[in-house]
């Protein structure tokens, strides 16, 4: 019954690592197998964080399986990602037999306690009459308003009841999408008409190809710049002449000084949280001089932080719509203003000349020009993700996924889930070294299924971001952030993938070609300069200049970095031809 429930509501992939406590689940799934595929994962945060990007590329809830206890907290940081990236997902928690709780039985939880602050609902299953109500609701709560994360949790006993009951219908007859207030949208054309420095941040989840679309065409006909909130590029493509770059963790200092300078701010979409607002301090709170207008689908998120001048509760599409529909703005008086904000972009896309072999800057712009039209990106969290922001426009058919909660570990699934939510599309994913070695072992799920994402990792040896602060706060103190990797493209080889391995800017070119001709997951590693941590400054910059304002002496020169393993000649020939592997023998 629960997966037919599934096949009702439109599910067509879900994500699971398999446990005893939901057996008879996966033999319901096996019955429905032509209409929803079951994804094997091998690890439950992965198959979580799979769920989670093909619904920000789906735009319908992503569906999870994970067995109780282990799996459940395994699982639990898909949860937070989807809570905070404001994602649709279900999750299905399998749980002991009803006659075992509150015992402490073997892999016990209450998950309603657990799962209180991670997800919009969490319902545990009892009766199996209500499967189709329950389950109904569940992905009403999680698509509905602000998206999010809902919890199901199906006692072990419960999925061998017999009971019949009428199925209920789809779930998107009963979605209500607010609109917004015609007179809102009136008072908003006022503030626009008054102001002289306006800026637009667009964010949040959900965003149709039409809302897009609209949105562009609202900044057009207007003249506002808009920026992104914090890895959600792609609302608006960065080859948009009116897209200004993004707000968040990383950005542009520059933009953020003026940012600062706005007179009219209108956030659509986002929560107007920590990185967008940069550490609350980008607006004065909880009133702010600057004008506010705050569009949300939840009123709750309204006003939470700082009070706008103007609320407007509407599905960010539904808003677009009626942003495009109405009257434009005389937008000549900011024009200046919003050339300014562009030339800022641009200038700051030219790469610095970082010095070293590895140019990661003109990696990036390398990049930009071999992905196609309508490629997918992905990516991890880290330092590395600045090169990513700062120096690739994405172009109107591309896309990309990363995780605003600032989760490691998430790069890879998410570039298996979207490979499986398109398989026709180009996905690459950057990931650092930290990352990759979290849920590297996922790629395994892409052998299995048969899809073939293109990973970018940045190896530097280092958990580079604490590293950053390592040295900002105690200099020459190195304390837990060193770290061992293993040849990350023969890792790969050894599923039978197609591994590069990059020390010169020019080699990625090549490489990059490579690995999409080969038509298997690939895995092409950038090995980094661990100096130049961040696209703006180096370790050894930070450390000088934190020693310098603590008064203590300059510390010794960074040690050299630990010595790779050098491949032999023959394995390094081989790389760029087409030999193939001897067959395995029996």
């Amino acid at each position: 019954m629960i997966a037919d429930q599934l096949r009702l509501h439109g599910v067509r992939h879900v994500f699971c690592v398999p446990g005893e406590s939901y057996l008879d689940l996966l033999d319901g799934l096996y019955g429905v197998r032509d209409a929803v595929q079951l994804i094997t994962c091998r690890f439950e945060a992965g198959a979580v964080n799979m769920a989670e990007a093909y619904a920000k590329l789906t735009g319908k809830p992503g569906v999870a399986i994970v067995t109780r206890g282990p799996g459940a907290m395994h699982g639990a940081i898909g949860l937070h990602t989807a809570m905070q990236d404001s994602t649709p997902l279900v999750l299905l928690v399998g749980q002991i037999p009803r006659d075992e709780m509150d015992r402490e039985s073997f892999q016990e939880i209450d998950y309603r306690r657990l799962f209180d602050a991670t997800a919009k609902w969490v319902v545990q299953i009892d009766d199996a009459r209500r499967i189709p109500e329950l389950m109904h609701r569940a992905f009403v709560v999680a698509a509905s308003g602000r998206p999010g994360p809902v919890v199901v949790v199906i006692p072990e006993d419960m999925q061998t009841d017999r009971v019949t009951v009428a199925d209920g219908a789809p779930y998107t007859a009963s979605l209500v999408q607010p609109y917004p207030d015609p007179a809102g949208m009136a008072r908003l054309r006022a503030l626009l008409a008054g102001a002289s420095q306006p800026l637009v941040i667009v964010g949040g989840s959900g965003w149709s190809e039409q809302g897009r679309a609209d949105i562009a065409a609202f900044a057009a006909a207007n003249g506002l710049p808009v920026t992104v909130s914090f890895r959600r590029q792609g609302i608006l493509p960065g080859t948009d002449p009116l897209f200004v770059g993004d707000l968040g963790v990383g950005s542009d200092p520059a933009l953020v000084a003026k940012a600062r300078e706005a007179d009219l701010i209108l956030a659509i979409g986002t929560r107007l949280g920590e990185p967008v607002t940069q550490g609350y301090g980008l607006m004065e709170s909880p009133a702010p001089r600057t004008r506010l207008v705050h569009v949300h689908p939840d009123p709750s998120v309204i006003g939470r932080l700082f009070q706008p001048t103007l609320s407007i509760q509407a599905d960010a599409n539904n808003f677009a719509a009626a942003a495009r529909a109405m009257k434009p703005v005389d937008g000549a008086r900011w024009a200046a203003w919003a050339r300014s904000l562009r030339e800022l972009r641009e200038a700051g896309r030219a790469p610095p000349n970082y010095g070293g072999a590895l140019d990661l800057g003109r990696v990036m712009r390398e990049l930009e020009t071999m992905l196609a039209g309508d490629a997918i990106i992905a990516s991890d969290a880290g330092n590395f993700y600045g090169w990513v922001s700062r120096f690739l426009n994405l172009k109107p058919g591309q896309r990309y996924v990363g995780p605003t909660n600032g989760a490691m570990g998430y790069g890879v699934p998410a570039a298996i889930g979207a490979k499986i939510a398109d398989p026709a599309r180009m996905v690459v994913c950057a990931v650092g070294d930290g990352g990759f070695m979290m849920t590297g072992q996922e790629i395994a799920t892409a052998f299995h299924h048969g899809v073939n994402p293109i990973l970018i990792v940045f190896n530097n040896n280092m958990y580079g971001t604490i590293r950053m602060h390592q040295e900002r706060d105690y200099p020459g103190r190195i304390s837990g952030t060193a770290l061992t990797n293993p040849d990350f493209a023969r890792f790969i080889e050894s599923f039978g993938g197609h591994g590069e391995v990059v020390s010169r800017t020019d080699e990625f070119r090549p490489a990059f070609q490579r690995a999409v001709a080969s038509g298997k997951p690939a895995l092409i590693e950038l090995r980094m300069d661990p100096d130049v941590i961040n696209t703006r400054t180096t370790l050894s910059a930070i450390r000088a200049k934190a020693a310098a304002e603590k008064g203590l002496a300059p510390k010794p020169p960074k040690p050299a970095p630990r010595k790779r393993p050098v491949r032999a000649p023959a394995a390094k020939a081989k790389r760029p031809g087409a030999a193939k592997k001897p067959a395995p023998k029996g």
